[in-house]
């Protein structure tokens, strides 16, 4: 019955807020989200700046100038008024963190879904609150933590799940990056000057940035949670407000022990994230790089590489197989990840307009609740550094 639910019948409708001239992130979230056909990009809010904003919609994606809009409050308002068949479905929102509660509370309120950048917000107590507005107003919300949706690290979530492993014991995740190596806040560059900027970031730099991202691939893979953390965060480069490297040992629950690594300022390091998880019967290591790969180790046999495409991959997990589209040998990697997350979403949306069930082999999405983990984990990380590296119990 679902099916013939005219949400079904058409593509979802997107509206932007951030993206705009010299931001990296919004391009790659349009592209992805366009890669299955799924999903257009009929509006948007681009810049803070309204003329700057207004121009990048009609110039450079050549939307109907009556829908490139000068602020996200704008755009809110006079999509709402629009028919149903013609308004946006859902926000996507790609700015700054700072900007991340006002306008995802502004959009679920307005009724509109969301797929939010992480951290989710500026701190703990907006992520609590935007928990509590999602489940108020029933809108889909999801959290763009992109590595989720590479189909090798599905086929390690089910894995682990399936007990190949046994029971974890260990689980070492890193994520390091050198482009803040030097002061390039200071010459103007718009990717590193908000991160730095304790107003615009929040509590922490680079454990806010790519810790994050570390925390929820060691808590998605392997379906443990942090329970307590000893951090150490250090800005290297002088004139910093916020760190620039982080080092955590991690208790994770049912006994497993971790260790956390995410640098900015390591030197030869581009986008480093890798995960090792050890388990009593095995281990398993994946390294975004060569995302295509996932090695196995079993105890007494051979290392075993596994690659994306191949049958055995599908007969393991049946999302690795749904979120791959080319056969083993041809290389897919940072857009298809993206574009599977916005599959899941866009799944949840039609599901959730169309008062139906969501399907079986739905597409998973990290959501509201990842998002609060995640600001979790970097109040945590903070608060033990600053008591000196001292163990402090991750909130429940």
């Amino acid at each position: 019955m679902a099916k013939k639910h005219p949400i079904y019948q058409r593509k979802i409708r997107m509206g932007m807020v951030g993206g705009g001239y010299g931001a990296f992130i919004g391009d790659v979230h349009r592209r992805a989200a366009n890669l299955d056909g799924q999903i257009e990009c009929v509006a948007g809010a681009f810049d803070i700046d309204p003329k700057k904003g207004k121009q990048f919609g009609v110039e450079e994606l050549y939307l109907d100038p009556s829908r490139s809009y000068g602020s996200f409050s704008e755009m809110l308002k006079a999509e709402k008024a629009l028919p149903e068949d013609k308004r946006i479905d859902f926000v996507t929102i790609v700015t700054p963190n700072f900007v991340h509660f006002p306008v995802a509370k502004a959009a679920l309120e307005a009724g509109f879904h969301v797929m939010c950048e992480k951290p989710m917000t500026l701190d703990v107590k907006e992520a609590k609150a935007l928990q509590k507005i999602v489940k108020k107003t029933g809108k889909v919300f999801a959290l763009n933590h992109n590595y989720t949706g590479y189909p090798m690290v599905k086929l390690a979530k089910d894995m682990v799940k399936k007990g190949d492993l046994g029971k974890i014991l260990k689980i070492i995740v890193q994520y390091p990056q050198a482009w803040l190596i030097r002061p390039i806040e200071k010459t103007g560059q718009q990717q590193a000057s908000w991160r730095v900027d304790p107003k615009r970031s929040g509590a922490a730099g680079c454990m806010g940035d790519i810790g994050t991202h570390a925390e929820n691939l060691a808590e998605y893979i392997t379906g443990l949670r942090i329970v307590e953390i000893c951090g150490d965060l250090t800005a290297f480069v002088a004139g910093r407000k916020l760190d620039d490297d982080g080092n955590c040992l991690i208790h994770f629950e049912k006994g497993a022990k971790g260790i956390l690594h995410a640098s900015q300022v390591s030197a030869g390091h581009e986008n480093d994230l890798a995960i090792w998880v050890y388990g009593e019967n095995g281990s398993l290591e994946w390294h975004q790089e060569h995302p295509n790969q996932l090695m196995v180790k079993p105890v007494d046999a051979p290392i075993q590489i596994w690659s994306r495409g191949n049958g055995y991959v599908g007969a393991k997990s049946a999302l690795a197989a749904k979120g791959t589209r080319l056969p083993s040998g041809h290389p897919e990697a940072f857009f298809e990840a993206f574009a599977n997350n916005y599959m899941g979403f866009v799944e949840r949306i039609r599901a959730c307009e169309s008062k139906s069930k969501l399907a079986a082999d739905a597409m998973d999405v990290p959501d509201v609740d990842d998002g609060v983990r995640g600001m979790q984990f970097i109040e945590t990380v903070v608060k033990s550094s600053k008591a000196g590296a001292k163990w402090t119990k991750f909130p429940k």
